[in-house]
């Protein structure tokens, strides 16, 4: 079993053990992706992020 949750209406997560939320709709994971340390693509994930400037740090920062 896997730990599985939908939104409520209200905006939420709620957390299940089910395939589909109450309303018929279909749950998502709760775990992360897996992580490689040999990932193949990660510069091309980095130098897209960079061109189309979404990189965290091309991001402006929130104020305190």
């Amino acid at each position: 079993m896997h730990l599985m949750y939908y939104i409520d209406e209200g905006g939420n997560r709620v957390y299940t053990l089910k395939k589909r939320s109450p309303s018929g709709g279909i749950t998502k994971s709760a775990h992360p992706a897996r992580f490689s340390p040999d990932d193949k693509f990660s510069r091309q994930r980095v130098h897209l992020k960079k061109r189309f400037k979404i990189l965290l740090t091309d991001l402006p920062s929130k104020p305190m």
